[in-house]
């Protein structure tokens, strides 16, 4: 299911609880930059958030370079990358809601 999909079924069930979107996460994103290793298929994509952090996404490839697809290795590269955003921004966000629940010092 991807993003677009998820986000329907969200809406359509109604869920009005803070959350994450794909909208957020992606205006977190401020640069992406992606590199190729020449002679390999190996594929690395770095996104730089808003307050400057750097996250790395990997794509290992075919086994035969003639047998890559360059675009896709980017593409996934990029993909894993941005699902840290989304992995960092949810803790932020959980934190956020147990310190407005009073719960400031910690536990559960």
């Amino acid at each position: 299911m991807n993003d677009q999909a998820i986000e329907q079924e969200i809406l359509d069930k109604q869920l009005t609880s803070p959350r994450l979107s794909p909208e957020h996460i992606d205006d977190m994103i401020i640069a992406g930059s992606c590199h190729v290793f020449p002679g390999t298929t190996v594929t690395v994509c770095c996104l730089t958030l808003r307050n400057g952090t750097k996250l790395v996404g990997t794509n290992y490839g075919a086994i035969d370079p003639k047998q890559h697809d360059w675009d896709r290795g980017k593409q996934e590269a990029y993909n894993e990358a941005r699902e840290q955003v989304w992995q960092l921004e949810g803790y932020l966000l959980r934190q956020r809601l147990h310190e407005q629940q009073g719960n400031i010092r910690g536990g559960s």
